[in-house]
């Protein structure tokens, strides 16, 4: 079959992994980034359950080992830094991941890995975005900012949360359409802070009263990470425009200010940070994921919100998509007879009726989360430490079990023989 032209809108995990397998069909890629360079910011992600096998079958897991994240586990503490619970990674092999994976690493790092194995088989233009989109029956065409337009067979939206693909394929009147907020807000950023002598690469979780928590994490011996997490709608946060970091800061500061712990010297360090990121969380659904030549993926078609599974739900959503891709329109050549493009359709909607079960799973639960994991009063707090504490003992790892479901045992991952060969990748042996 000829070649598909594919054109993805997002150069973050759930874009960089659709290019890579689509790259492995022989598919003509192209992938647009509205960022000058591809984008090797971020803290630190994980990946669990099918998205580690995902990892396995793309040939990567010793490029993803060779810069994983050191973390060796997460440890609870009260106002006084005492450890009131830890739990350690589990690093069997087997079995659920804990809140620290056995597979964790920094956003960026993975990003680049993907990029890197995908060599030259995809184009990325970075410093562009696509500003919208007209149906042709037979493919779409794409706008860029600059004003030039383009006909590709399919476009792929992989631009997060708030999508303009999203908003596009829907018609709607803002990027907000499809995003459904839960009124938690977290923020995030690192911080320099040489690590000291005896010090182990261990996760702070300390929980503040009024639903509001602050982590620290160590991912090199020079930087740390930090976030501030609260599960309220602070009227503070809620007149903030998105992305006004100024704003944003001075809105945390003033909300975070009496936490305790380590606050004071945790928001300084807030103040200096140049990678400060403000999060709005929330779950998007929507009825359909694709519509004619149009589909999303990832954060953009079906985010989990604070679930922590968003890293492997977009590495296992692209390998889904690609699958069924693979399947419906077959593998590129240059042969110029008949078109592969009158398989899209299907394989999108193959996508949705495959994906979607797995999805609904992760996403069960979340728009209403227990209180209970982010207390509002100090005795509550001191419930919490007891509960963990026992759980701890008994290698019980309550948050994990409750929001991820990482096993998700009601759904296998697919397997496709038109990605099997790409599957050996660069881990496999000749």
């Amino acid at each position: 079959m000829p070649k598909l032209k594919v054109l993805i809108s997002g150069g973050g995990v759930a874009g960089t992994a659709l290019a890579f397998w689509l790259s492995k069909l022989n598919h003509d890629v192209t992938v647009v980034e509205h960022f000058s360079t591809l984008r090797t910011t971020g803290l630190q992600i994980d990946l669990r359950g099918h998205g580690i096998e995902v990892l396995k079958r793309m040939g990567l897991e010793s490029a993803f080992r060779a810069k994983a994240a050191p973390e060796e586990g997460m440890q609870f503490v009260d106002r006084a830094g005492r450890n009131r619970a830890y739990f350690g990674a589990n690093k069997t092999g087997s079995g659920a991941q804990g809140i620290t994976s056995d597979y964790e690493i920094m956003r960026g790092d993975l990003c680049r890995i993907i990029h890197d194995a995908t060599g030259e088989s995809a184009k990325y233009v970075f410093g562009t975005s696509v500003t919208s989109i007209r149906q042709t029956g037979d493919g779409v065409e794409a706008t860029f900012r600059d004003g030039h337009t383009e006909k590709y067979d399919l476009l792929v939206g992989c631009d997060g949360a708030f999508s303009s693909t999203r908003k596009m394929m829907l018609a709607a009147d803002d990027a907000t359409a499809g995003f459904n907020p839960i009124g938690d807000y977290n923020a995030y950023m690192t911080f320099k802070r040489p690590i000291e002598e005896g010090e182990r690469y261990v996760g702070m979780m300390y929980l503040a009263t009024e639903k509001r928590a602050l982590l620290t994490r160590r991912h090199s011996p020079e930087d740390m990470q930090l976030y501030l997490l609260m599960s309220k709608a602070d009227p503070r946060l809620l007149d903030v425009r998105r992305g006004d970091v100024e704003a944003e800061k001075q809105a945390f500061a003033e909300i975070f200010r009496d936490a305790g712990w380590r606050t004071p010297e945790l928001l300084k360090e807030m103040q200096q940070a140049d990678d400060f990121y403000c999060e709005r969380i929330g779950i998007v659904k929507l009825d359909s994921w694709h519509e004619g030549h149009v589909a999303l993926l990832g954060d953009a078609a079906s985010s989990p919100g604070g679930s922590g599974m968003g890293t492997s739900c977009a590495m296992i959503g692209a390998y889904v998509l690609a699958g069924e891709i693979g399947r419906q329109c077959g593998r590129g050549d240059d042969s110029p007879a008949e078109t592969s493009r009158e398989g899209v359709p299907a394989a999108l909607k193959a996508y949705d009726d495959r994906f979607r079960p797995f999805m609904d799973i992760v996403q069960k639960g979340l728009d209403n989360p227990p209180s209970f994991l982010m207390p509002s009063s100090a005795w509550a707090i001191a419930l919490v430490h007891v509960v963990l504490q026992v759980a701890s003992w008994l290698w019980i790892d309550p948050v994990m079990q409750y929001f991820m479901k990482e096993k998700a045992s009601q759904w296998s991952l697919p397997e496709y023989e038109e990605l099997r060969d790409s599957e050996r990748g660069v881990d496999a042996e000749p």
